[in-house]
């Protein structure tokens, strides 16, 4: 990898019993990632399903503080995970690129998916750093993008990093949601301890180098999260994570009866992860609902596709 431009006054790792370096969005000024960045290209992909209500703010907010004001973003794509509402409309008028997640690699499957979509962004995507975020945030501010690749850019060393945040939610109670609680964090504590000190390891924000993606495979759906988590562990080690603080994040809470299929991609997952193989399809029983078939699938790593062009890499 060619060297990259170190910030100056790179600011502090707070305390967090573990390896894992933390940072804080708001010690990563604009114009000093503009100059650091040097000609390295970054992408903002925000993978979208009906998220019409707020996913024009969200783009509108990054290309004028990033795009415009700094030029520190080179691209935002909009995935659009097979909506039934105007998302790529909106997405397309804020100055968004919008693709059609059924009409990126087809032949690997026209499926929706959280995983897909993300999977999907990055084969659509060109920047040397990649950022995700959420298309479902109410309060999106740009220190969300300037955070995620703020590390990116101040250290050689690091090569992916994590997003957390303040959920101010009677529900959500502290810093993870109902799903992170437990579920996520108690499945990290007994099978991955390594990955224990990440504050929320299924939070939507988070940003790697390329180089480092294309070699990963996609869970398909729910599970991508803490998959992406626990194989760049495996792959370049605990320390190239790193995570940072966005402040307070507001978005769309969901339903038990929307988390519970989100739980088990989760312990799938998780469970194969650590070798202990699951049947493909589990079947989800509930008392008074539909029943629900939650199966774990993947894309291939990117680099692994025939007629794909090499792994770009920065100067």
């Amino acid at each position: 990898m060619a060297d990259i431009p170190v910030i100056a006054n790179v600011p502090g790792v707070r305390s967090v019993p573990s390896t894992i370096a933390t940072f804080d969005a708001g010690d990563f000024d604009p114009a000093e990632l503009v100059a650091a960045k040097a000609d390295q290209t970054v992408s903002v992909c925000l993978p979208a399903r009906n998220e019409a209500p707020t996913v024009g703010a969200i783009v509108r907010s990054i290309r004028e503080a990033l795009v415009d004001r700094h030029p520190l973003v080179d691209e935002i794509v909009v995935v659009d995970d097979h909506s039934t509402d105007d998302t790529a409309d909106v997405a397309l008028a804020a100055g968004a690129k919008v693709v059609a997640a059924a009409d990126v690699l087809a032949e690997y499957g026209k499926g929706h998916g959280k995983g897909a979509a993300l999977w999907k962004s990055l084969a659509e995507s060109t920047g040397d750093l990649v950022v995700w975020c959420d298309a479902d945030l109410v309060d999106f501010d740009p220190r969300f993008v300037t955070g995620l690749v703020g590390p990116l850019l101040a250290r050689r060393d690091i090569d992916f990093v994590k997003g957390f945040y303040d959920r101010p939610s009677a529900e959500a109670g502290g810093r993870g949601g109902r799903v992170t609680e437990l579920v996520a964090r108690p499945l990290l504590a007994v099978l991955f301890p390594h990955l224990s000190p990440i504050v929320q390891p299924l939070a939507g924000e988070y940003a790697g180098r390329r180089e480092l993606l294309e070699q990963l495979p996609f869970v398909d759906g729910y599970g991508v999260d803490i998959a992406l988590l626990i194989d760049i562990a495996d792959e370049v080690g605990v320390d190239a994570i790193a995570q940072v603080d966005l402040g307070t994040r507001v978005h769309r809470n969901r339903s038990l009866d929307e988390l519970s299929p989100q739980a088990v991609a989760v312990i799938q997952t998780a469970l194969n992860r650590a070798g202990h193989r699951t049947a493909t399809v589990a079947t989800l029983h509930r008392p008074g609902l539909d029943t629900v078939e939650v199966e774990l699938l993947e894309r291939p790593p990117l680099a692994s596709l025939a007629g794909r062009s090499p792994v770009r890499r920065g100067a």
